[in-house]
């Protein structure tokens, strides 16, 4: 559901959105998904979707029809232009190849062509299956973990500010963000900024840009 809002989202601003990796749920849904997304402030905006994102409704893989709470993470990098100096030394790389699961592109063949990289350093896992050849796919794959390890550093320097000044703010990363509540009644609610939205229905169709609005004027208000 979250990805098809981010999808659609991106669709009616004219941005491009490219699924890289698919990973589906063992039993049902989606385990872990990739996607990119390219358009003018494109990470600026949806930096504001960073965090944990909280679903209340009646589970369609619940035969006795109870009420589910579900959760699922958002995670948002910037992407690292290639004259940024993130070095990756290649013994700190295992590189695995794959055949593609089959959701992740239209381009999926039957070859081992994706491939999933791992910074032993860092732990840092990523993976590229939409491209049609391994080296396409080893391509994007690498792009991503520049953007991961760049923003890792980042973030080691933002806990740095914070153990000399206080964070100031107290919302700690992986926070729940935001709630989509479908039964017992329909409700979106930002826990951020307070904004409550009772069209679900338009929101999980791609109709995000009034919590990002109203979230980057408190932050603005906030600096």
């Amino acid at each position: 559901m979250l990805m098809r809002m981010y999808l659609r989202w991106a669709e009616r601003r004219g941005y491009e959105a490219k699924i890289v990796d698919f990973q589906p749920g063992d039993e049902a849904g989606i385990k872990g998904t990739t996607i990119t997304f390219s358009g003018d402030y494109a990470y600026g905006y949806l930096s504001c979707e960073a965090g944990v994102h909280r679903l209340v409704r009646i589970s369609p893989y619940d035969a006795n029809k109870r009420r589910h709470t579900s959760f699922a993470a958002v995670i948002v990098y910037p992407e690292i232009e290639d004259d940024i100096d993130i070095e990756i030394r290649e013994e700190d790389l295992k590189i695995d190849t794959y055949r593609a699961s089959g959701a992740g592109g239209q381009h999926v063949n039957k070859t081992s062509s994706a491939v999933r990289l791992t910074h032993i350093p860092s732990g840092i896992i990523v993976a590229c299956q939409n491209e049609r050849s391994q080296h396409k796919n080893k391509a994007v794959a690498m792009k991503i973990l520049k953007a991961r390890l760049f923003a890792l550093e980042l973030k080691a320097k933002e806990r740095k500010m914070e153990d000399l000044v206080g964070d100031k703010k107290g919302i700690a990363w992986g926070s729940q963000i935001r709630s989509y509540v479908l039964q017992p009644y329909r409700l979106v609610k930002d826990h951020r900024t307070g904004l409550e939205v009772g069209d679900v229905d338009s929101v999980l169709d791609g109709g995000i840009d009034r919590f990002v609005n109203e979230l980057l004027k408190t932050r603005s208000v906030q600096q």
